[in-house]
């Protein structure tokens, strides 16, 4: 049967400065581990550590642009535009220009803090 989600939860990120998670599908929210999908409120200055997730993540930026650097290359990923960053490669997500960014994620397996695998952990 349909299973309406009525709201997302709110999570904060590690980072810099502060950004928001609204997570709707996931280990949080509602206790799926096969997928997770969140929107982010990312403001302008945010950085996160790198990592190497054991998760696929795919991002669909709704508006501003979205940094990624990554084991060889650094792209901005703008309003309209996505990225696929498969399991097992290093990569850091940034938002350093005006505006920040908002943009929608989606990992599988859903995200977990013990398969994230952020820098320095």
């Amino acid at each position: 049967m349909p299973r309406l989600i009525e709201t997302s939860t709110r999570i904060r990120a590690a980072g810099t400065k502060e950004k928001l998670i609204d997570e709707y599908v996931g280990n949080v929210d509602t206790g799926t581990e096969g997928v997770n999908i969140a929107i982010m409120h990312s403001p302008v200055g945010w950085e996160e550590p790198g990592q190497c997730p054991d998760f696929d993540e795919y991002t669909i930026v709704l508006n501003g642009t979205l940094q990624i650097t990554c084991q060889d290359d650094m792209m901005d990923v703008s309003e309209g535009q996505a990225i696929i960053v498969e399991a097992n490669e290093w990569v850091q997500y940034s938002t350093p220009y005006e505006g920040g960014a908002e943009y929608v994620s989606i990992c599988i397996p859903a995200f977990s803090p013990g398969t994230v695998h952020r820098d320095g952990e």
